[in-house]
C-alpha cells in the first residue's frame, strides 16, 4: 500500500531537480525529531495521563497520527538511540553494551558507533541538507564518536546522561555541555537544559528556513536521575512533582517548535516526529507511567520499550488517526530516506523497513517479528498481536541477581499490561515464535552466540574526558 503514496510523492513533492539548489531543495521536506529521554508511554495526555498537562503534545495527536505499537530497540539509553540512528538493532553493530559490560556508554567509554555506520545524518547530508544534533547524544563522548563526525554540521549538547556527574564516579569529568566538540560550561545548570536546547532548536530552524533541514532533537528530559530537572517557569507548578513539572516543559518545548514552523510558513513542508528513548524507569516513587502497558523502563515488558508516537505534517498525515500496527524507531531511517530520495548501503543488513504504508496511509506492518534485546541477550519476540517471553536462566535486570524465567505468551494488543499468559492455550504460535527467535540468534546473536551479520563498534584505546578547556593569558 505504500507503492501509490511514493509515486504521488514525486510529483507533489520535488525531491531532486538536476545541477541548482534552491528551486530543487527548497521543495525537499524539512525533518524535525524529537527524542524524550525517559518518558512514559502513559505520561502524555493523549496517551492516558491525567495528571500531566500536555496540549501542545496533544494537538499534535489530534493534527497528526497516533502510533499505539511503536517500538524502541531497547530498555535503555544508548542501545535505543544507535537503533534510531542506524536502523539495526544495537547488537547487530555492537553497542548493546559498554567497553565494561554496562548496558549504557559512560563518560570516557572505549566503544561508540562506528565511522562505517551509516546515520540519519549522513543520510541527510548526502541529500544536501542542513544538519543539527541538539540535546543528549549519548552514543560515545570520544571525538569520533561525536555528531560532527556522524553527518550532522554542528551539536550542541551534553554527550551521555545528564545523572553521569563528577560525584558520581571517581575520575568522571564535570558535566560537559558541548558546542561542536568543544566543551563550552561544564557543569552547566541542568534545570535550564530544555529552556537552552529549545532556543538553540528554534535558532537553527529560523537561520535554515530558506533550505532543506533535518533537526535531531533528543531531550534531556525526564532523564535518568531520581529528581528530575526544570525551569523556574516549570518547577513546582505540575501535580506530580519535579517529574511532572520536567514532563509538562517538555511539552511548552515541542510546541516552541511548532510555533516557529508555523510561524515562518514551514509547517506544510515540515513533518515532525516525537517520541521516547525508552520506558519511563521511576519507581521510588513512581512518578512516570507507562500505563495501560506492563513493566518499566530497561525492561523487555511492553512498557519498556512500546513508546508513545506522534507524526504531524499538516496536509500529507491525516489529522486525528490511529496506527495501531507495529512499527519501530528502526523504521525512520529507511522511511526518511525513501521520503528524501537518500539511498542506504547495499553493502549490510539493516533491520528497519519502510513504512509510509503506515504513515501515510492504512497499511500493514512490514515486519514478521520483533525482537526484544536486553544486552546480548535476546528475551521475547512479537509477530502480530502475540508476544513470547522466552526462557531465561539468567535474567539481566541492570546488575540485580533475577529469578530464572518461564516461557509465557501473551496477546499484546488484548493484553498490554501482559496479564494473562496464554501459553497452554497456543502450542502452534509456540512453536512458531521460537522458530522465529531462532532466526534472530543465527542472525544478530544471543549471549555467547554471535550473529552471521553483525559489525564492530568504533573503539578508542585510551580515552580521554570532555572537560572545559582554560586558556592562559
Amino acid at each position: 500500500m505504500g507503492r501509490p503514496f511514493y509515486i504521488s510523492l514525486v510529483f507533489s513533492v520535488p525531491l531532486c531537480l538536476c545541477g541548482s539548489s534552491s528551486a530543487a531543495e527548497i521543495e525537499k521536506p524539512n525533518v524535525v525529531l524529537i527524542l524524550c529521554d525517559n518518558l512514559g508511554y502513559g505520561d502524555v495526555g493523549c496517551f492516558g495521563s491525567t495528571v500531566h498537562r500536555t496540549p501542545h503534545i496533544d494537538c499534535m495527536a489530534a493534527e497528526g497520527r497516533k502510533f499505539t505499537h511503536f517500538y524502541s530497540a531497547s530498555g535503555v539509553c544508548s542501545p535505543s538511540r544507535a537503533a534510531l540512528m542506524t536502523g539495526c538493532y544495537p547488537l547487530r553493530i555492537g553497542l548493546h553494551t559498554s567497553s565494561q559490560a554496562g548496558a549504557v556508554l559512560r563518560p570516557m567509554d572505549q566503544l561508540g558507533i562506528s565511522a562505517d555506520e551509516f546515520t540519519l545524518g549522513e543520510m541527510f547530508k548526502s541529500q544536501g541538507y542542513a544538519t543539527m544534533a541538539i540535546g543528549k547524544w549519548h552514543l560515545g563522548d570520544q571525538p569520533v564518536f561525536l555528531p560532527r563526525r556522524h553527518g550532522f554540521d554542528d551539536y550542541f549538547g551534553i554527550p551521555y546522561s545528564e545523572d553521569m556527574t563528577a560525584d558520581k564516579v571517581p575520575g568522571w569529568p564535570e558535566l560537559p555541555l558541548m558546542r561542536g566538540e568543544r566543551v563550552i560550561e561544564a557543569p552547566p545548570d541542568r534545570d535550564q537544559l530544555t529552556q537552552r536546547y529549545t532556543a538553540a532548536a528554534v535558532e537553527f530552524i529560523t537561520a535554515n528556513r530558506e533550505r532543506p533541514f533535518f533537526l535531531y532533537f533528543p531531550e534531556a528530559t525526564p532523564g535518568s536521575e531520581k529528581t528530575s530537572f526544570a525551569s523556574a517557569e516549570f518547577r513546582d507548578k505540575s501535580k506530580n512533582g519535579r517529574y511532572g513539572d520536567a514532563v509538562e516543559e517538555l511539552d511548552w518545548s515541542a510546541g516552541r517548535i511548532l510555533e516557529t514552523l508555523k510561524k515562518l510558513g514551514l509547517d506544510e513542508r515540515t513533518p515532525v516526529i516525537w517520541t521516547s528513548d525508552n520506558g519511563a524507569v521511576r519507581r521510588d516513587p513512581p512518578q512516570g507511567s507507562n500505563l495501560p502497558l506492563g513493566g518499566h523502563g530497561y525492561s523487555t515488558n511492553e512498557g519498556g520499550q512500546r513508546m508513545p508516537c506522534l507524526m504531524r505534517w499538516p496536509g500529507r498525515i491525516k489529522a486525528g488517526t490511529e496506527c495501531a500496527e507495529l512499527a519501530t524507531m528502526m523504521d525512520l531511517l529507511p522511511t526518511l530516506a525513501k521520503l528524501v530520495g537518500g539511498e542506504l548501503p547495499s553493502d549490510r543488513k539493516i533491520d528497519g523497513r519502510d513504512i509510509g504504508g503506515l504513515i501515510f496511509d492504512d497499511g500493514r506492518s512490514p515486519h514478521e517479528a520483533f525482537y526484544f534485546y536486553q544486552r546480548d541477550q535476546l528475551q521475547a519476540v512479537r509477530s502480530g498481536r502475540w508476544k513470547l517471553h522466552l526462557p531465561l536462566a539468567k535474567p539481566l535486570r541492570l546488575g540485580k541477581a533475577g529469578q530464572n524465567r518461564p516461557a509465557a505468551l501473551y496477546d499484546v494488543v488484548a493484553d498490554p499490561g501482559e496479564t494473562n499468559d496464554l501459553i497452554a492455550e497456543h502450542a502452534d504460535i509456540v512453536a512458531r515464535l521460537t522458530a522465529l527467535a531462532e532466526q534472530a540468534r543465527a542472525d544478530i546473536g544471543d549471549q555467547d552466540r554471535k550473529g552471521q551479520n553483525v559489525r564492530e563498534p568504533g573503539r578508542v584505546e585510551n580515552p580521554t574526558p570532555r572537560v572545559l578547556e582554560t586558556t592562559s593569558r
